[in-house]
């Protein structure tokens, strides 16, 4: 990259100032304030790498939440092998309670990976956690039954779980660090809304692959023990998924804060320290953050893990058709969630969440009266109906939340909010629905309790700060041309979307 010559600025630290700029009288600038950004201190993009970035996180992330799916959309079945000898409402419990059990270990992976994530960099933490995440589920299809070993095999079940929520914690908070760090400032909603797509792309690959064998072996035969072939898949699943992401890059941003680093170690300087660039600092941030996890994810799990229990359970559907219903949904709304990302770049994140918020509320005794209907059509039409607050809600977290958090803990308080909000709220939703459901016998209180979330989202939602086309807080603006680059320069003093002076020149000028 070259420079651009401002003619009205003098950078005083080459003379021993005191590192603020000196500029000509009358240069329409308030006192203060740090120099002005010039070409070379914008990052542009690299569109391959770029590529190769979302689809190895897309790649990977299809692989975990099939994993997760698998296990929801056979939730019912595995209460009955792991528990056989108790009644099927308390199997259901049982294996909705274990699925929730996934959640516990979310919020120490979040930290833990996150930790080490923005020590040694994105990428190597995300290849662990896939190997993590495919070891786990390839080891629970190999499980012996209660059957066969006792009360020792949902134990083992149990710890199983454990092990993918770990991975799975570090996963979702690493993969949107990853990509949000990757993709320009303008497309970070669309780029980043793939990463859903993949999700429930998963969900419905699992779904699909539970529903073949039902179909084709039958439900007793999936007790017998062809329920493992959905987990010994992810064997090979994994492996690809891992080659995939093996060959991403670190990312720009990431890098440019190591180089700094490393230049001021050798140069016996050190960077100047930033207030906001500690994870205590990032309480009011983190707050907001598990709010709104709270409540896209509520609605989330609702929709997937929670749905084919609650058609089979509540509603009296077969498990084939329990679990078939939902695929063509899943499908859709994985595909509509990269247009809810471009929207969201263009009208701004907040007004899309303030869209899907008031869509839960508003949609969700409808849903729940059309299930409760009972035919096909009308079933589902209120899975459409649910499916559409998701897609608003969940389809904007990926680019709203990294963007909350400056770089240097940004992977690390990603992990803490976005998993402790999902073990406390989303991954016991379906627990926590399914035993209110079978508290008041009202197959819609799972509807007011999704109102309920909706409230929470809206209050999240008030408090999150706008982040659409703006600059990651503690990165240089990125964008996908040189060209961008200089209007980005010389429309710099009217962009409302560019705060110039949050922008890291401290860190900037070290590493030069």
């Amino acid at each position: 990259m070259t420079s651009v010559t401002d003619p009205s600025f003098t950078d005083v630290r080459s003379s021993g100032g005191s590192g603020r700029e000196a500029r000509t009288p009358g240069a329409g600038r308030r006192p203060g304030r740090r120099r002005r950004l010039r070409v070379d201190d914008v990052t542009v993009v690299d569109g391959s790498m770029l590529r190769r970035a979302v689809g190895g996180t897309v790649v990977g992330n299809t692989m975990e939440w099939y994993d997760v799916g698998v296990y929801g959309y056979l939730a019912v079945t595995m209460g009955a092998v792991f528990l056989p000898e108790a009644a099927s409402g308390v199997q259901v419990l049982f294996s909705l309670g274990v699925f929730a059990a996934t959640y516990v270990a979310r919020p120490l992976g979040g930290i833990i990976c996150g930790r080490i994530g923005d020590r040694v960099g994105r990428q190597k933490v995300l290849a662990v956690t896939l190997v993590l995440m495919a070891a786990s589920t390839f080891a629970i299809g190999l499980l012996p039954t209660y059957a066969q070993i006792g009360a020792l095999a949902p134990v083992l079940l149990v710890v199983l779980k454990l092990m993918q929520g770990f991975s799975t914690g570090g996963e979702y908070a690493g993969v949107t660090t990853f990509v949000s760090e990757h993709a320009p400032d303008s497309r970070r909603g669309y780029f980043a809304s793939f990463l859903d797509l993949g999700s429930y792309l998963g969900f419905a690959i699992g779904a699909a692959v539970v529903s073949v064998l039902q179909l084709t072996l039958g439900q007793q035969a999936m007790l017998d023990g062809a329920w493992r072939i959905p987990f010994l898949i992810a064997g090979p699943l994994g492996a690809v998924a891992i080659w995939f992401r093996l060959r991403i890059e670190e990312t720009p941003a990431f890098q440019a804060q190591r180089e700094a680093q490393e230049i001021a170690e050798q140069a016996a300087k050190e960077i100047p320290a930033r207030p906001e660039d500690t994870l205590r600092a990032q309480w009011k941030p983190i707050l907001v953050a598990m709010l709104l996890v709270a409540a896209a994810n509520t609605a989330g799990y609702a929709l997937t893990s929670y749905m084919p229990t609650y058609l089979t359970d509540t509603l009296g559907y077969d498990a084939v058709h329990g679990t078939l219903l939902t695929i063509p949904v899943l499908v859709v709304m994985a595909l509509c969630i990269p247009l809810t990302g471009r929207l969201s770049d263009r009208i701004g994140r907040r007004p899309v969440l303030w869209i899907g918020s008031g869509a839960l509320a508003v949609l969700a005794l409808p849903a729940f009266l059309l299930l409760a209907h009972g035919a096909v059509w009308s079933t589902l039409a209120g899975l459409a109906l649910m499916a559409v607050p998701v897609t608003f809600l969940v389809g904007t977290l990926a680019s709203s939340l990294p963007a909350q958090f400056p770089t240097a803990v940004r992977y690390g308080s990603m992990g803490l909010s976005y998993n402790v909000a999902v073990a406390v709220f989303g991954g016991t939703s379906p627990l926590i629905i399914e035993a209110l459901t079978q508290a008041t016998g009202n197959s819609l209180t799972p509807a007011w309790y999704l109102v309920g979330t909706a409230a929470v989202g809206a209050v999240a939602v008030a408090l999150l700060r706008e982040s659409a086309a703006r600059p990651l807080p503690g990165a240089m603006p990125a964008v996908e041309s040189r060209a961008e680059a200089q209007r980005l320069v010389a429309t710099q003093e009217q962009n409302p979307r560019l705060d110039l002076d949050s922008l890291p020149f401290d860190t900037l000028a070290t590493a030069r």
